[in-house]
């Protein structure tokens, strides 16, 4: 596949020239994952900041308890990388999983420098992208503590619609903080009121 996703991407921030879209192509590997395959492991170094072009996945970690609480669901055209793994090059904290065959465009920790060298938009690219990802993450911990599980819910139906349609309802559950069970409840509850 093309990384022709990921250029049209970054065209909403800066305006990459041919030569510099070529050398991007050069330096950013295509990777296929297969549905339930790891991208990272908790406790591995996080070595690749992914681009989504195709699939689905999903940011968690477990506790030592063995549950598991999803931090973040990714689709295409979106980033996913354990982002402090990947800039301290320390052990990650997350887990990401592909939940559908998924395809990314992956920019690797050893060479970012050098592409940043020869294309310093794309430092500011990588800045934006991380300002916007740390205000969603704010925003969803205000969410968190401010909101009903009911008002999580109906954020999370109305902001990412594509989202719930490909993944497990006791997914959605784990990424709102909640049973499978409470969900369900909601659910009968909305489906009342419509």
């Amino acid at each position: 596949m093309d990384i022709q996703p990921l250029l049209y991407y970054i065209s909403n921030y800066v305006t990459l020239t041919p030569e510099e879209e070529d050398f991007l192509r050069e330096h950013v590997i295509v990777r296929k994952y297969l549905k339930g395959q790891y991208v990272l492991q908790q406790g591995d170094v996080c070595k690749v900041s992914s681009f989504i072009l195709k699939g689905c996945t999903k940011m968690f970690y477990i506790d030592k308890d063995g549950q598991e609480h999803i931090i973040m669901l990714s689709v295409e055209d979106w980033w996913t990388s354990d982002i402090a793994s990947f800039i301290e090059q320390q052990p990650a904290d997350f887990n990401i999983q592909c939940l559908e065959d998924t395809e990314m465009a992956q920019f690797q920790y050893s060479n970012i420098d050098h592409i940043f060298e020869k294309v310093p938009k794309l430092e500011r690219l990588l800045r934006k992208v991380t300002e916007r990802g740390l205000a969603a993450a704010q925003k969803r911990i205000i969410r968190n503590f401010s909101m009903t599980a009911k008002e999580r819910y109906l954020y999370f139906r109305k902001t990412y619609p594509k989202i719930e349609q490909r993944i497990p309802q006791y997914m959605v559950a784990s990424y709102l903080g909640i049973t499978k069970e409470f969900l369900s409840k909601i659910k009968g509850q909305l489906a009342l009121e419509d």
